[in-house]
């Protein structure tokens, strides 16, 4: 048997954790062209939150699809980054595409903090 034949397949709580992060790390993507766009201080550290977020959503998707035995902590690492990104995302709430960004944030977060505390 392949190695990869023995692995058990992923609960149905970490496909859909790992389908919240990888949705979030696009919309963060997406966003931050948008952020690119208007340029100015204020869109900078936006920024931050941004690129921190994407990096951890990808990497956080990533190490459950190998079943990481470090992903626990990820995501808890995770849940922590897409909630400062939502937080950065609505200190512009006029604008459609950083509500939109918040929104995913906010649910990969709390996918995150699902998966932080279950067993993988």
């Amino acid at each position: 048997m392949t190695q990869a034949g023995s692995m058990t397949a992923m609960s149905k709580e970490m496909q859909d954790c790992v389908a919240a992060c990888m949705s979030c790390h696009s919309v963060c993507e997406e966003t931050m062209s948008s952020c690119m766009q208007m340029g100015g201080q204020p869109q900078m550290q936006i920024m931050r939150a941004l690129i921190d977020c994407s990096e951890m959503t990808r990497m956080c998707a990533d190490m459950m699809m190998r079943r990481s035995p470090m992903s626990p902590e990820m995501c808890a690492m995770c849940a922590k980054a897409c909630d400062m990104c939502a937080e950065a995302c609505m200190s512009m709430p006029d604008d459609q595409q950083m509500v939109r960004c918040a929104e995913a944030c906010r649910r990969s977060a709390e996918m995150c903090r699902a998966m932080a505390g279950a067993t993988m």
